[in-house]
This record gives C-alpha cells, sequence and structure tokens, in this order.
C-alpha cells in the first residue's frame, strides 16, 4: 500500500518523525510520496530525514498556489527554483502539487496561473508527471492543463473533492484521481458517488497528512498509518476486498511515478 500524497516534511512531524515513520511500516506501508514547497530550505532539511528513515519514500516538488505570489515578478523562476530542486534531488519523481485555488485565494488569480503554467511547461520538458491541486477553478484548471501539457503531461488530481465532470475531464487527460480521508466522512455522499465511476486502474489513495484525518480518527492529526482507511472505504465502494483496493493503487502509484 501506498501514501501517494503526503507532507511529512510539514513541522507537524519534526517531534516524532521516526515514530509516524515506523507505524506507516507496520501499517503495510511500502513507500509515500512527500510533498515538499520548491525552494523551501526547511522541508527540504526534513525531507532528508524521511529518506534515511524510510529509503523507500519518493517526493514531488511545486509551488503551491498560496505561495505563488511569492513569483509574482517572474512566474518563470518559480519554474527555476523547482527545477533546480529536482535536479538535486535524486528520489523526486513529479512537480507539484502545483494548480490553482480560487477559494482562498491566498495569491492573485492572474499570477497563480502563470505560476500554474511555468511548472507544467517544466514538467513538460522534463517529462515528469504532476501533482494538482485545484479548488473552486475547475475550469481554468482543466484549460491550463490542456494548453500547457498538450496531451504529453500526465498525473493526478490530488484528495479529489470535485464533481463528476471534472474527474472524466482529468480522466480523459490521462489523469489518475486521488481520494483522501473526506471519503470517509459521512456527509461526503456526493464524492462517494464520484469515486464509485472512477475505473480502477486510475484511483489512487493518500491521506494529505497531517490534514484531514479519516474517520474513525477525524479532528486528530493525520499520519499515513491510516491511509487504509482510504482503501477500505475505496474498496467498499468497487465491492473489492481491501487488499484488492490496495494491490491496485499500488500498482497504479508505479505506473504513474515510476518509483
Amino acid at each position: 500500500m501506498i501514501d501517494s500524497h503526503c507532507h511529512l516534511a510539514d513541522e507537524k512531524f519534526a517531534a516524532d518523525l521516526d515514530a509516524v515513520i515506523q507505524r506507516a511500516k507496520e501499517a503495510g506501508l511500502e513507500r509515500a510520496m512527500v510533498i515538499l514547497e520548491g525552494g523551501n530550505p526547511k522541508e527540504a532539511e526534513q525531507a532528508a530525514r524521511v529518506q534515511a528513515l524510510w529509503p523507500e519514500a519518493r517526493v514531488s516538488i511545486g509551488v503551491h498556489p498560496h505561495q505563488a505570489h511569492e513569483f509574482a515578478d517572474s512566474p518563470a523562476r518559480a519554474a527555476a527554483v523547482v527545477g533546480d530542486q529536482l535536479t538535486a534531488t535524486p528520489d523526486a519523481r513529479a512537480v507539484g502539487e502545483i494548480g490553482l485555488d480560487y477559494h482562498y485565494d491566498f495569491s492573485p488569480r492572474d499570477v497563480q496561473q502563470a505560476v500554474f503554467r511555468a511548472q507544467v511547461r517544466l514538467a513538460r520538458e522534463r517529462r515528469l508527471p504532476i501533482v494538482i491541486h485545484t479548488r473552486e477553478a475547475d475550469a481554468d484548471t482543466l484549460a491550463i492543463l490542456r494548453e500547457e501539457g498538450g496531451g504529453d503531461v500526465k498525473g493526478v488530481l490530488h484528495c479529489f473533492t470535485g464533481d463528476r465532470a471534472l474527474a472524466e475531464a482529468g480522466l480523459a487527460l490521462g489523469f489518475y484521481v486521488s481520494f483522501a480521508g473526506i471519503l470517509t466522512f459521512p456527509k461526503a455522499e456526493e464524492l462517494r458517488a464520484v469515486a464509485r465511476v472512477v475505473p480502477q486502474d486510475r484511483l489512487l489513495i493518500e491521506t494529505d497528512s497531517p490534514f484531514l484525518a479519516p474517520v474513525p480518527h477525524r479532528g486528530k492529526r493525520n499520519e499515513p498509518a491510516w491511509v487504509p482507511r482510504v482503501a477500505e472505504t475505496l474498496a467498499g465502494l468497487h465491492g473489492v476486498a481491501p487488499e484488492a483496493m490496495a494491490e491496485r493503487t499500488t500498482a497504479n502509484f508505479h505506473a504513474l511515478f515510476r518509483p
């Protein structure tokens, strides 16, 4: 089993990182994809600790839309920073998380779009998959993926909370759809309906930890050891055994990220 998206380099894990990773291994996880903020030296330092404790872990590096404003003067500089860090990080396998967030709008929308475009172009040049964050920005996200990806860039719509139309559009572009702990929430029936129609060979599971802990851990700091709850829920929606869903999503991870 693989947690396809977690933030183990977050300071919230600094004090007990070794115990968190040990619990993940005991829960049956083969590895995790650790998401790093491009140009963040503290996260890079903690990611090195993760690698020492869990050599099978892999990383993805990108400038999140919340930080896009830091590159307002030169969106191309965001791609340059990420590109340099990718080159210096042997365990990097993807660009992300990148995208658009019109819910919080921590960065101006035109800046978000320019920084997003620059990083999609980087991924296309490097022939790397991308990890997409999109919130209340579906039309613009899809437009940029079509325009800059050119059909060559694949990736994942991470922590999916969108509707069926977004899922189908992403699938048409060759993307995978990843579900997190929100899938287990009592009021998430509409999301579960979408999860039922995503083909099994395009499914991924994640925690997005330290955020969005699944039931019955909701409200606590999330961690990779709890991703089996997502797999179990997804398995029930597709009428297969949890072990089969764990194997399927693991194979999907390998197919996309080639770890």
